[in-house]
């Protein structure tokens, strides 16, 4: 059987970093002498690449448009160690170590690809994946398909899925026209029933069993 190639989108997915993100952006708004933001607004910010996310945060705070990219550097020096509090979702570990078995992995996020290295390692699931897609990894990021593309590419032939947890995620899939599976416990910011999905799923303790199911269903 041709192995099915599964692309994973990273945080709000397969890990919950959004309390280190937030630590970082608070890091920064205090001294910028600024009120710090809070878990959900983090949650709301986190999605379209480390750029957009500064965006949003100093926007919300009224810090001027100059400050721009200083503070994409000083986030982005950050970044690299910024996973004491990051943690997998429950399962996650189990399921990849399943998967792998009978399937092939990759990542494809808007998360700088250094840092998701680094994040990747430190969790110790780094083994499990033969591609990872990172935002600065090409011209383009999500929800354009060409990272997913990428991705798909670097995993040879076969059926392909694509796993995320928001709407830009579910952008990149119709638009790479791959099945789309929703975790539904990450950084949505709509409704399940509002984003376009193969599968919604709220567990990863049963994930294999889904995935063979997908496969099933499309054959």
């Amino acid at each position: 059987m041709t192995p099915t190639r599964i692309v994973f989108d990273l945080d709000g997915t397969l890990i919950d970093s959004a309390p280190d993100i937030q630590g970082i952006a608070n890091d920064l708004l205090r001294a910028e002498g600024m009120e710090e933001i809070d878990l959900a607004q983090t949650h709301r910010f986190i999605g379209n690449g480390l750029g957009v996310f500064v965006t949003k945060m100093r926007e919300l705070r009224g810090i001027p448009e100059d400050a721009q990219d200083r503070l994409v550097d000083a986030f982005t020096e950050r970044y690299y160690t910024a996973y004491s509090r990051t943690a997998l979702y429950p399962g996650v570990r189990e399921a990849l170590s399943a998967l792998t078995k009978d399937h092939v992995l990759g990542i494809c996020t808007n998360k700088l690809l250094g840092p998701c290295h680094a994040v990747l390692k430190h969790l110790a699931i780094d083994h499990f994946f033969s591609i990872v897609v990172g935002g600065d990894s090409l011209p383009t990021r999500k929800p354009d398909p060409e990272m997913l593309f990428a991705a798909f590419d670097a995993l040879g032939s076969g059926p392909m899925i694509y796993v995320g947890d928001s709407e830009v995620d579910a952008q990149t899939a119709q638009r790479a026209h791959v099945p789309f599976l929703l975790f539904t416990q990450g950084y949505r910011k709509s409704s399940v029933d509002q984003i376009p999905h193969s599968v919604a799923f709220d567990a990863y303790d049963a994930f294999p069993c889904l995935i063979e199911g997908q496969i099933k269903d499309a054959t």
